[in-house]
Order: structure tokens, then sequence, then C-alpha cells
């Protein structure tokens, strides 16, 4: 039998907070310091008070003499005798609540974690203005283990409160009320059971534990492996992309910041981009090994190999994060018609998108301006025909793959170009995009495109004579937004015709853009009504009109055209307007 690496030890909650609390715990880089949503820590808070199991931990005992991150907000006193690898999740949240300060969210925010419980039936709530209010509950029960006041005086001020409100009826109510406060104070002594690593388990072996024991879990990708990895070997790059993520949240003061009204993006999906870029792969389960340095022919591993693959990725991600060139690619994204991220349908696209205009800069040397232009080509077709969503892995693959053969900037071009125009052909736009259009969906890829290709064209909003581009300026945020969807046959208007489900008059065809002002102006007046009271009001010229039903899509003599006949018909010419948008970036 092999000889284990782990002993098992007994700690109780109050044990382990005191140790986390003086800094003999510690997380190591190999976990991100965020905390379960609030709803969790109260199940978990939950479970405990019933006497139920909530799984072990996996310590690693270990000088620790790298960086670590402690838990919670404040100073530790000791550097850490015992890292944490699994149980992260509870031990901080456990933390937090019972010593009752602020924690790291995934957003980089401070928080603070109010679990409030009402003795009367056991029931713990993630507090809110009204449970605070409520006099049964105890709002915060960090106030019970904080320490400012002794918990029989604490207990004592509560039941007060209850009879001060007429709340308790009698003195076996009371009782209880006591019994469970009390055992709600003995969750200090709930005992927990502790795996710890050896000290001769060395950093590799650790981050190999951590992968293989949450390898069953629906919680960890691929790119969380990857990211433990790099904490193992190279802790400095997963500050980096961390702390790219945090300034990419607000806006820079005085100093340059990748902040952006496109993307927040998170470190797995920069490590995305730099993995593209460097090896030239989307599937990230076989970086991982090529990661730890194995070759993939012979299977063997080597730590040669190992610092030869972190210097090709530390080589890629010095170019992702690179703000120079973050904000030359976001230039794309303008250029594609895109304004903010309320037009970024998917993500993926816009980091792959990234990827492939890294790759064209880095290996191909394309000029800058016929970068941008093919980029924006390739945002808006891969935006408009979902191509990275689904298998976006593989598909990404593929487009990589049309690059091997490719020697110089004209081929790059061309390559791309090519995969656009067999993507958006005639029958894309006559007969692909309509169908697409046949929907009540608010937001999609089809009405996206429509909304750039307004921007490219320099379209007006309907009945108005300011540009559809500036009313979707992100940069505005007053109380009423500057535009709105405006049903083209009121809502009210088709109920009463007999078209009264969501799915029929929340047709995206229905809709165009106007400023605030006129969509209260028009209200449920039917079209035949509104169109040529409007047209008369604003004093349109020829030529204005004539733009206007060009950009808007409406068909001739639209106002007295049967709805659904006008949808058909309006559908056909959307994509047709997106068309023409589109080909301003040829």
């Amino acid at each position: 039998m092999a000889t284990t690496v782990f002993t098992e030890v007994r700690h109780s909650l109050l044990s382990l907070i005191e140790q986390i609390s003086l800094g003999e715990i510690g997380l190591p880089d190999i976990q991100r310091p965020f905390v379960w949503k609030n709803t969790k820590v109260r199940d978990l808070f939950d479970s405990m008070y019933r006497g139920f199991p909530v799984g072990y931990l996996l310590f690693w005992a270990s000088g620790a003499t790298g960086k670590v991150r402690q838990i919670g907000a404040d100073s530790k006193q000791k550097v850490p005798r015992l890292l944490i690898v699994d149980g992260q999740q509870r031990l901080t949240s456990l933390y937090a609540v019972l010593k009752g300060i602020p924690v790291l969210r995934d957003d980089f925010t401070h928080e603070k974690i109010s679990i409030a419980f009402r003795p009367r039936d056991a029931r713990f709530e993630v507090a809110d203005a009204a449970i605070r209010k409520d006099p049964e509950f105890i709002p915060d029960i960090s106030d019970l283990w904080s320490g400012e006041l002794h918990w029989s005086k604490f207990e004592r001020q509560f039941i007060d409160r209850l009879r001060e409100r007429g709340v308790l009826t009698s003195d076996e109510e009371e009782e209880r009320i006591r019994d469970c406060i009390d055992q709600l104070k003995d969750l200090r002594t709930y005992p927990f059971t502790v795996l710890e690593l050896s000290t001769s388990v060395d950093e590799e072996q650790v981050a190999e534990v951590f992968v293989r024991i949450n390898s069953a879990g629906a919680t960890l990708s691929q790119a969380d492996f990857i990211l433990t990895l790099m904490s193992v070997h190279w802790d400095e790059g997963r500050y980096q992309l961390e702390d790219f993520s945090r300034a990419a949240r607000q806006p820079g003061v005085g100093e340059a910041s990748p902040y952006n009204h496109y993307i927040q993006p998170s470190p797995d999906q920069l490590l995305r981009v730099a993995i593209a870029l460097g090896f030239r792969r989307a599937r990230l389960q076989s970086v991982y090994s090529v990661l730890r340095g194995k070759d993939l022919e012979t299977g063997e591993y080597s730590e040669a190999l190992r610092d030869v693959q972190f210097d090709t990725l530390k080589n890629a991600q010095a170019d992702v994060l690179n703000l120079q060139n973050w904000h030359d690619f976001l230039k794309a994204l303008m250029r594609a018609g895109l304004k903010s991220s309320k037009m970024i349908t998917s993500q993926t696209t816009l980091l792959y998108s990234y990827a492939m205009w890294l790759i064209g800069k880095r290996e191909f040397g394309v000029d800058a301006f016929e970068l941008r232009n093919v980029i924006a080509r390739w945002i808006f077709m891969a935006q408009l025909t979902g191509r990275y969503t689904g298998s976006y892995e593989t598909t990404m693959e593929q487009d990589m793959a049309r690059l091997v053969d490719v020697k110089d900037a004209g081929g790059f071009v061309r390559a791309l170009n090519t995969v656009i125009d067999d993507t958006l052909t005639s029958d894309f736009w006559q007969i692909t995009m309509p169908n697409m259009l046949v929907t009540s969906a608010a937001a999609g890829p089809a009405i996206a495109a429509y909304d750039a290709a307004l921007n490219l064209l320099d379209a007006r909003a309907l009945l108005s004579k300011v540009r559809v581009s500036e009313l979707l300026d992100p940069t505005h945020s007053a109380p009423k937004a500057a535009v709105e969807r405006h049903h083209l046959f009121p809502k009210a208007y088709l109920k009463r015709a007999g078209f009264d489900t969501a799915r029929q008059y929340n047709q995206v065809a229905n809709f165009a853009w106007v400023e605030w002002a006129t969509n209260i102006e028009i209200s449920d007046d039917a079209p035949d009504e509104y169109w040529p009271a409007e047209i008369a009001a604003k004093d349109f010229t020829v030529a204005e009109l004539a733009n206007m039903m060009k950009w808007h899509a409406l068909p001739e003599g639209w106002q007295d055209t049967m709805y659904e006949e006008f949808l058909e018909k309006r559908r056909h010419l959307i994509a047709a307007v997106t068309r023409e948008g589109f080909e301003r970036l040829a």
C-alpha cells in the first residue's frame, strides 16, 4: 500500500478562526480569495446549526516562503503554517461572519456579509432592510461573536427587546428562544475534519492534488486549473491578470487604464486570449499538460520544457495586457459600429477577435489601419452569425488553423476575408437573417448587427434629426434614456386588434429607435394616425424622409399595411440595411 501524504486532524470552528486571525492559516495563490454568494453562506450556517456535515478541509503544512494571501481584509501577525488547498470558500465565509470583517468579492470590491437569525423558528436569512427592522431577527449574527457585548448580555438585550414589542407571550417561549441563541453561539465548537498534506509534498504536487479533488465538480474549469498552475510556477502572471481585471472595472483617474464600455474581462477570459496567441490553441484541456512540461508525443514531463512553455505564455500575456494593444483593438469595435456592452451579444467573440487582432499585429505585421478594418468586419460577422457560441473552442481552433500556411500580412487579411465572404453570402442576407428576426427576444445578434449598421450609416433616430450613434453614447446617463425602442404598431393598438401575446406585439421587427420624448408623444395611437401627424409636425424635407424610411426599414405605405405583412417586409428591409452598413467596412 502506498504511503499517504496526509494526516487527519480534528479542529473546532473556533480553533480554525483563531488560527486564521493570527495568520497561522493562510490562503495560498492556488485559489482566489473570493467568497460565495450570501445565500450560500446562509445555507452553510443553517446546515451547521442543524448538525449536518459540511465537508472536510484540506490544508498543506508548509513554510510558505512566497506570497500568501490572507483571508479577510485585516492584517495578520504570523507567517502561515498551514495553507488552505480545499475548503477556502467555506472558511472564508465562516471567518468573515464570525469576525464581522469584509472580504474580497469576485468584482474586486470588499463587502461585509450580514447573516440574520430568527430564534423563534431557527431561520437564517441574508439581512436586508425589512429583516433589520423585524424585532424577531438578530439582524447580524456576527454581533454574537464580535466581543463588543458578552453573549449573555447580548441575549438579555434581545429578549428585553422582544418583551417591549410584545412578541414574547410565555416563559416557555422565552426559554426556547434562549436555547436557540445558545445553540447558535455554540457553533464555535462545530467540529471540522482537516486533512493536512505533509511538508514533504512540493508545490507541484499540491497543485495536482487540488485539481484531482475538484475535477468532478462543475464549478472548476480548465482555465481554473491553468490559473492554479500559474499560482505555483508564475504567481506574478496571475497577479497581472487579476490586476488588469480589477482596473477594467472603474475609470482610471489621470492615468492609463484598461477601463472601457465594452467588457470587464475576468482573469480566465484574458488567459484564454493569451493561450490563443501564444500556443494557437483554444481548447484548454491539453494546455494544462503542456504548461506542466508534458511532451504530447512522448507523454514525458520535463522541467526544461515546462520553463519554455511558461516563457511562451509570459510573452503572449505581456502583449494581451499591453494597454496600447488593448485600446487599439477596442477601436475595431467602434469601427464595427458597436457603441457599448449593450451591443455585445458574445463576450467570447470579442475576446477571440482580440486574439486574432494580436496575431495579425504581432506575427504578421498587418498595417494598423488595415488590421482595424478586417477585424471590425470579423467581429461584425462573428457576432451576427453566433460563430463563437456552442462549440466555440473547436471553431476558434479551426479559424487559427487557417493561418498555418499564411506567410505575410496580405495572406492574413485574405484568410480572414475569405471566411467572412464565405459566411455572409447573398443567401445569408436574403434568407437567414430575415428568419433570425422572427423573434420577440429584445436582444440578439441580428438586431445588434442592425443597430451597428445604423451607426455605420450615420442614421438618425426615427422622427428625429439626432444621430442614433449619439443617442446610444454610453457616456450619457440621464434618468431617462436618450433613445428608446418604440413599437411602430403600438402595443395597446395591437391588443385591440387581437395581437394580445408578447410574442406577437414584441416582435423585434416592430421596434425602431426614437427619442424618449417622441415615444411619449406617439403613445398608443394607430400608425395611420400618428405617422402623418409626426411627419407634418417635424417638417422633414423629402430627402430626410426618404433616408429615414430607408434607415428604419419602413416599407412604402407601411402605416396602412396589415401588421403581419408589415413584419415580413420589414425583416427583409432590416437585413438589407444591415448588409449596407456592413459593406461600409470594406
